[in-house]
């Protein structure tokens, strides 16, 4: 039988866990998100790749990918800005915002940096 590590393990990318596979391996594993950032924590592994483009991309070359848009939809803004409390948002409630509109949560997580929204707290725990 695998486990949570040896699947963490299996899905590295440079030494560290996308957000991604993160998901993935909570899921196969039935338990929540922050627990397999635990155990990636226990083995000195770092979650890169932020689903929503707010980390983790420095083999890219940069430490996020996140960019302010030039504009943002009435639409969307209005329910980041329901969402919103004390100008933070949760990471979960991002994800919601984007499955229910139909986006990428990348173009999520660049509509609250235009808007200058702060994504906290993060579904892994992250921060």
């Amino acid at each position: 039988m695998r486990s949570i590590e040896a699947a963490i393990r299996a899905n590295l990318i440079d030494g560290r866990l996308p957000c991604a596979k993160a998901f993935e391996i909570a899921t196969e594993f039935a338990v929540s998100p922050k627990a397999v950032r635990e155990a990636a924590d226990g083995d000195d592994v770092r979650i890169c790749h932020c689903q929503l483009g707010l980390f983790g991309f420095e083999n890219l070359g940069a430490r996020r990918l996140v960019r302010p848009l030039s504009a943002v939809p009435e639409d969307l803004e209005s329910r980041l800005r329901e969402a919103t409390t004390g100008n933070r948002l949760a990471c979960a409630a991002a994800w919601r915002i984007a499955q229910d509109d139909g986006l990428p949560r990348f173009v999520v997580g660049c509509a609250c940096e235009t808007l200058d929204v702060r994504v906290a707290p993060c579904q892994l725990g992250c921060f």
